[in-house]
């Protein structure tokens, strides 16, 4: 309970922080996405010993830093859809947390001991909370986010989010850790915090650039 408390103080210091600088843009956003990278780097050469390891983590990341300012950056839309899909991905998680909390059911995979089937479900069923807000919140801005495409979406990137989230943990299990870095009370380091984010990001540009949202 306690690390939840911790977890729950640090998003409310952290998200409005960075939903400010995303907002202001330009060199703000770009010395933002450099510090995580940099402080996410130093988490990867700290943890992980295999080079392999560390140059598909750091690709990811690269890619994943590039598509959040791309998408930052291009337009009004392009900044909604971002929005959308981290507030997804935000619901996601808490809703895997609350439901693997409270319903405990069978474990999914030796990977990550916590994850459990009512976890997973209850990510789905939060992530599906994202379309009400951000069709209220953006819609002075034209974005129907009731368009039955992004109910489907909104499940699908919740399903790469928590398959980036293991994906994150197979390599910690490797290196026998719990979390990548501590900076971060209640949440471990940058990388343990935005496993999910940084695969879903990418998806969410290339599915941008292929004009499949909005």
């Amino acid at each position: 309970m306690r690390n939840f408390q911790k977890r729950v103080l640090t998003s409310m210091i952290i998200l409005p922080l960075s939903i400010f600088i995303t907002l202001k843009g330009g060199n703000f956003l770009a010395f933002f996405l450099l510090s995580i990278f940099f402080l996410s780097n130093f988490e990867l050469f700290s943890v992980f010993k295999k080079k392999s390891t560390i140059l598909f983590l750091d690709l990811v990341l690269i890619i994943s830093l590039y598509s959040f300012y791309y998408l930052a950056e291009e337009n009004i839309i392009s900044r909604n859809l971002l929005f959308w899909t981290v507030l997804l991905i935000i619901l996601s998680d808490v809703g895997g947390y609350i439901f693997g909390k409270t319903f405990k059911w069978k474990k999914i995979t030796r990977i990550s001991p916590n994850k459990t089937l009512s976890g997973v479900f209850g990510s789905f069923i939060f992530s599906l909370l994202s379309i009400p807000i951000a069709n209220f919140t953006f819609s002075a801005d034209k974005i129907n986010f009731f368009q039955v495409k992004f109910f489907f979406l909104a499940l699908f990137f919740s399903l790469v989010a928590q398959a980036g989230d293991l994906t994150i943990s197979y390599y910690k299990r490797i290196e026998k850790v719990k979390d990548i870095g501590k900076i971060l009370p209640g949440h471990g380091g940058i990388f343990d915090r935005i496993d999910g984010v940084i695969f879903v990001i990418i998806i969410s540009l290339i599915f941008y650039k292929l004009n499949l949202i909005p």
